[in-house]
């Protein structure tokens, strides 16, 4: 009798010891899962002050974007358009009869050009369309709208924009602006000209800028 008592309180201490053993190991396990759970809640909140800060530059970049394109409208006159591809930008970038080469007046307004490009779009294609108007040869005037190009992407360069950054294209005299002005009659100057189209990675950019026309 003796023998089965004793078997039982071994029985019962075996019992206790493993349901002792069970308590802390749950609470070991419900510690842990709370640590990792506060763990967790941090790396959320860090990632979401992150977002919130990636926003914010984000809207400071559109706005001081906005600003520097609008100071280019307001003070060379400058009109900026959207496009499927990206932006046009119709400089008030004009030339001598005949001529290729960049005027003095023009150099202002193409060097904050070159600044713009340089700030909000990097990496991205720029392309420099040469223009000429109806005077001489489709031939010779499609030569010489390309050399405009030239002329302005040198410039640009030399502005610290990058040569594989630039390409040109002339159109020689089509889409005047004036049709049938050449030489020094009214509106010939506004026919030889250059126009840029920027490439833009980011669409949501574009229905932000609040362009003056669509092309």
């Amino acid at each position: 009798m003796i023998v089965g008592i004793a078997s039982m309180l071994l029985a019962g201490c075996a019992t206790k010891g493993a349901l002792k053993k069970a308590v802390l190991d749950q609470q070991t396990a419900l510690a842990a899962e709370r640590t990792e759970r506060v763990a967790a809640d941090s790396a959320t909140q860090q990632d979401v002050a992150a977002i919130r800060n990636d926003q914010q530059s984000l809207r400071n970049d559109l706005q001081a974007l906005r600003s520097d394109l609008q100071s280019l409208r307001s003070e060379y006159g400058v009109k900026i358009a959207a496009l499927e591809k990206g932006m046009e930008f119709m400089m008030p970038v004009n030339f001598a009869f005949d001529d290729a080469g960049v005027r003095q007046q023009d150099e202002a307004a193409l060097a904050r050009f070159a600044q713009i490009a340089q700030r909000y779009y990097n990496g991205s294609m720029l392309t420099v369309e040469g223009f000429a108007d109806p005077a001489g040869s489709a031939q010779y005037n499609l030569d010489l709208s390309r050399r405009r190009a030239e002329a302005v992407k040198s410039f640009l360069v030399a502005q610290g924009v990058a040569p594989q950054q630039v390409k040109t294209v002339g159109y020689g005299k089509t889409r005047l602006v004036v049709p049938g002005a050449w030489g020094d009659r009214a509106g010939a100057e506004s026919n030889r000209r250059v126009v840029f189209v920027v490439e833009t990675k980011g669409q949501a950019a574009l229905a932000l800028l609040q362009p003056d026309e669509s092309r």
